[in-house]
């Protein structure tokens, strides 16, 4: 089992920025991927953001360029900075451990709590 406990949402104005952290617990394996989730009101939840082991990322064209998604795999830790915030960034975040092999995904996605992140216009 893996747990993951977020931190760090809360309430911005447009333009602004926030730092999401999520740190993992339990039975991690080195080769996994971590990222971000998010979910609106009345919408499905969207990949935000993705960083392997090795430090590959990947993430939605609605962040790219205000987003950066980083870890410390010294402490099961993955990070979101989130910059130029936007009213339609308004979700609730959530991150993902999965162990992998290589790109490979194996086994399920265990989900942190959710955070919510408030932007205003």
């Amino acid at each position: 089992q893996v747990q993951l406990v977020e931190s760090g949402g809360g309430l911005v104005q447009a333009g602004g920025s926030l730092r999401l952290s999520c740190a993992a617990s339990g039975s991690i394996f080195s080769d996994n991927t971590m990222g971000w989730y998010r979910q609106a009101p009345g919408r499905q939840r969207e990949l935000v953001a993705t960083i392997s082991g090795g430090g590959s990322t990947d993430y939605a064209d609605s962040v790219k360029g205000r987003f950066a998604i980083s870890r410390d795999n010294a402490k099961n830790t993955v990070y979101l900075q989130m910059n130029s915030l936007k009213p339609e960034d308004t979700a609730v975040y959530y991150c993902y451990y999965q162990r992998s092999y290589g790109t490979l995904p194996l086994g399920n996605k265990y989900w942190g709590q959710g955070t919510q992140v408030t932007v205003s216009s």
